[in-house]
Parts: structure tokens; C-alpha cells; sequence
């Protein structure tokens, strides 16, 4: 019987969420870009050939921030209200035995650096800066996709969105080729789950902005930026 191996990460990704909270709950939901970039190690050409081929990508990382030493059977969804729990291995919960994460991403571009060799642009990635990466797979459609799947509980909030109010002037605050991303980061509704206080004010740091905003019923207005 196997006793485990040492895995080490072959990528690092940068994007821009620079703390947990208002990371995407999952990949694909918003069109955040993300830059990988290989360990010197990785870093060769070669191990990307024939990847532009493929349109989306699977990665392998680490939930670096959930590290811990005891096992929970059961966790609490932040879609079932914080209160519910379901167990471990029917979530995708970053606290498991091996904090490893899953995600699907849209490839964008191969692209070139002096100092980062060739590294990779993907699209629709939930992870936060610097998230170590194990390995990458390409998405095969003929086996990867099933569209007649059943998504148990997360299927009754697939639609779970807020109407976001961003005021123009706050909003061309924030790069052109961000504003979009952010808008589809607030409206996944950022906050716990078990919060609903509408005289709170929530900071969000996203790139290198904070965003600040509240939330009534299906509304999150954006109140500063920073």
C-alpha cells in the first residue's frame, strides 16, 4: 500500500485578488484573468507544446490559507447559509485531509517574458495571488462535460446574484480592463453567508483598489474606492 509522495508546485499564479475574501466561490463565474508562471525548474517550452490547442485547462493548486493538522467530516457550505452541514468529500470546501483545489479555467494566451519565460494567460480563475499550482491538465469536452449532471444542493443557488450599483464616478476610478471583473466579483455576492446587516459596510481589495459597499436584499452599492 502506497505511504504518500512530496508534491511540489510547478507554477505559481497571479491575479488579483490579494485576500480570500471576494475570490470568486467558483471558477468560471467571472472573467478574471490570471498570469502562470512557471518554477525555473518547469519552465521550458516544451512542456507546453500543443497546449493551444485546447481552449480550457484544469488546475491542480493548493488552498495555501486552509492548511490544518485535524479532519472535519462535515462542512458548511456558504450557499446553504453557513449553518447547514453536508460532509467533506460532497463539498468543495478548501478545508479537506489535502487542501487541494480544483478549477477549470479558459486558456487566453501563451505568452512570453524575459523574466518569467513563457507562462501562461487564463480566464475565470478563483484563486487568490500567488496560490501554488501542482499540476495542469487540458479540459476535454467529450468526457469532461456532462450536461445532464445533477449538482445536488448547489443547483438551488446556481442563480444566487446581486444587482450591483456602481457609480460611474467611482467606477472610472478602477482600469478599464478591470471594471468588468470587478463588477462580476461583487456581484457573486462576496459576504458570509450568515451576514445579512444592511448598514454594514464590506472592504473588498481587488488589484490594488479596496472597494467599499453594502448590501439590501438583492442590491450591493458601491459606496468608496480607494
Amino acid at each position: 500500500m502506497s505511504q504518500g509522495f512530496t508534491i511540489y508546485p510547478i507554477a505559481h499564479i497571479r491575479t488579483d485578488f490579494k485576500e480570500k475574501f471576494g475570490i470568486p466561490r467558483q471558477s468560471g463565474r467571472v472573467e478574471t484573468l490570471g498570469k502562470i508562471v512557471f518554477e525555473p525548474k518547469y519552465r521550458s517550452p516544451e512542456a507546453l507544446r500543443g497546449i493551444e490547442s485546447f481552449s480550457h485547462l484544469w488546475l491542480i493548486f493548493d488552498f495555501s490559507l486552509a492548511h490544518r493538522d485535524e479532519f472535519s467530516p462535515t462542512v458548511r457550505p456558504p450557499r446553504l447559509g453557513g449553518n447547514t452541514r453536508v460532509g467533506v468529500f460532497a463539498s468543495r470546501s478548501p478545508f479537506r485531509p489535502n487542501a487541494m483545489g480544483l478549477s477549470s479555467v479558459r486558456l487566453v494566451a501563451v505568452e512570453h517574458s524575459e523574466q518569467d519565460g513563457d507562462y501562461l494567460v487564463v480566464s475565470g480563475a478563483d484563486l487568490l495571488d500567488g496560490t501554488p499550482i501542482y499540476d495542469i491538465k487540458p479540459y476535454l469536452p467529450f468526457t469532461d462535460s456532462h450536461p445532464d449532471a445533477v449538482g445536488g444542493y448547489a443547483d438551488e443557488h446556481l442563480d444566487h446574484r446581486l444587482e450591483v450599483v456602481f457609480p460611474e464616478h467611482l467606477l472610472n476610478k478602477l482600469p478599464k480592463d478591470k471594471q468588468k471583473s470587478a463588477i462580476g466579483c461583487l456581484a457573486e455576492d462576496p459576504r458570509p453567508s450568515y451576514q445579512e446587516d444592511d448598514t454594514r459596510i464590506y472592504h473588498m481589495t481587488f488589484a490594488e483598489y479596496e472597494i467599499s459597499f453594502t448590501v439590501s436584499g438583492k442590491k450591493l452599492t458601491v459606496t468608496h474606492l480607494s
